[in-house]
């Protein structure tokens, strides 16, 4: 069973919100892995906390890359996208999150 670890308010702003891809779904079907993304300044460590207190399960490891923003047009100008960081979260044997079950 999970560690018990006070919910504060700056868990909540580690998650930015679950990623429900192809890829994502292959990882949790095959592997129990999760996919999120996450704030730009999260480590390894404020992740796996935020993903056990929230979600009461047992984080195995974590797994993360930032992914560089694209080029998109605009009118006759263009900018980039932001760059944004996705955790990939392997959690333990027997467990799920629902949140991501749900949304699927």
């Amino acid at each position: 069973m999970a560690k018990t670890i006070p919910v504060s308010d700056e868990l909540f702003g580690v998650i930015v919100r679950p990623l429900l891809t192809e890829r994502s779904t292959i990882l949790k079907e095959r592997h129990n892995q999760y996919a999120f993304e996450v704030a730009l300044s999260a480590d390894k460590g404020s992740i796996k906390r935020a993903v056990q207190a929230l979600f009461k399960v047992d984080v195995k490891a974590v797994r993360t890359m930032v992914v560089a923003g694209k080029f998109r047009r605009y009118g006759r100008g263009g900018g980039l996208r932001p760059d944004w960081k996705k955790a990939i979260v392997t959690i333990g044997e027997g467990q799920k999150i629902e949140v991501a079950e749900q949304a699927s």
